[in-house]
């Protein structure tokens, strides 16, 4: 027994060293459904529209209400915010509305972009409201893209260039 013991003992210690050896250079893992569930990679491609991202959060009213409702969790970003991922829908020159109809940039509504009134507890959801906004460079309308109900641009707004820590690009997704 007291081998078995120091077998899964020394397995864990080899898979947390892998897993620490991977995130170092630059493995990511999604497990929300903001963005397809999968392994992701860090690279160095610019941050433009259609780039899966890794975000910090502001520190924000809206993000602490987040973790208080397990949206988003605690981590190591300002704030004690976890990272996200989520997809760049809207950059430099995009003209963007966000209303009850959803999220139009450049005039087209995005599929999948009408905020939810009330999250699945009941609770209301914040809303973020603007008007035929166009982006500045340092501006981006970030958004989940596989589902209705990520957690994303449509209740806390834009986010800023210095919130965006690295693109990441899909490695596995399923």
């Amino acid at each position: 027994m007291k081998r078995l013991a120091k077998v899964v003992a020394g397995s864990g210690v080899l898979v947390l060293c892998f897993g620490a050896l991977a995130y170092a250079t630059g493995a990511r893992i999604n497990t929300t459904r903001s963005i397809p569930v999968g392994l992701y990679w860090t690279t160095t491609k610019p941050v433009e529209r259609g780039a899966y991202v890794v975000v910090c959060p502001p520190q924000k009213e809206v993000f602490d209400e987040a973790v208080r409702r397990d949206y988003l969790g605690a981590g190591m970003c300002p704030g004690d915010y976890g990272y996200m991922m989520k997809r760049i829908l809207a950059a430099k020159g995009d003209l963007v509305s966000v209303d009850s109809d959803g999220v139009q940039v450049n005039g087209k509504v995005l599929p999948m972009s009408i905020p939810l009134d009330a999250d699945g507890a009941g609770r209301p959801m914040p809303h973020f409201r603007v008007d035929q906004y166009r982006l500045s460079g340092d501006e981006f309308l970030l958004m989940g893209d596989v589902t209705a109900n990520s957690f994303d641009g449509r209740y806390y707004g834009l986010i800023g260039r210095s919130q965006i820590v690295s693109v990441i690009r899909p490695v596995i997704t399923w």
